[in-house]
């Protein structure tokens, strides 16, 4: 496939874009939790990826080398708008998606416990948003993408034991700032 792409046959580039395009995407909207920068981030990506295909060495996987380009553009876009809060309607308009006002709706649930698991989840992607880039990035490829230790390292280029030392601390991190929080909710 990648030859094909090589040798400027569309068919084959449509193939790759098809195969990776919602990882890079879940990868770009885990890092920026911005539904419009995900989509600039993923027609970035894959117009990098076609500019620069020749340059592809092949010491590690493709998947390697695209992932490293998406936490790239990722990471620029993150710069580009920091000091900036910007909220998307798309953003707005899917949080509000699976929200159901229908009178055959679930209501087992105490709404106490429903808020308290939202606002959980909220300082669950804040924690994780204010983590540093080095800890951050390996926890969404390892823990949220489902990447191997290996895989991490590859994409990053840090070796297996750097992966996990980064992913411990990212954990660690995280412990720590969520037993913070249930302390001063429950405490």
């Amino acid at each position: 496939m990648l030859r094909g792409v090589l040798r400027g046959d569309r068919k084959a580039f449509e193939t790759l874009v098809g195969r990776y395009q919602s990882k890079v995407y879940r990868l770009a909207m885990g890092l920026t939790h911005n539904a419009q920068d995900a989509e600039e981030i993923l027609q970035e990506v894959f117009l990098k990826v076609y500019q620069n295909l020749a340059e592809f060495e092949g010491k590690s996987a493709f998947s390697s080398w695209l992932y490293r380009i998406a936490l790239n553009t990722s990471y620029m876009k993150l710069r580009e708008r920091r000091g900036t809060k910007i909220v998307s309607l798309d953003d707005v308009a899917n949080q509000l998606e699976g929200i159901s006002l229908d009178q055959e709706a679930e209501w087992s649930s105490r709404p106490d416990e429903q808020l308290h698991t939202a606002e959980a989840l909220a300082i669950i992607e804040k924690a994780v948003e204010k983590l540093p880039e080095e800890f951050k990035s390996v926890l969404i490829l390892r823990d949220i993408e489902g990447f191997t230790n290996e895989e991490v390292g590859e994409i990053l280029d840090l070796s297996v034991p750097a992966v996990k030392s980064r992913l411990h601390r990212a954990r660690l991190i995280l412990r720590q700032r969520l037993d913070d929080f249930y302390r001063q909710v429950f405490g």
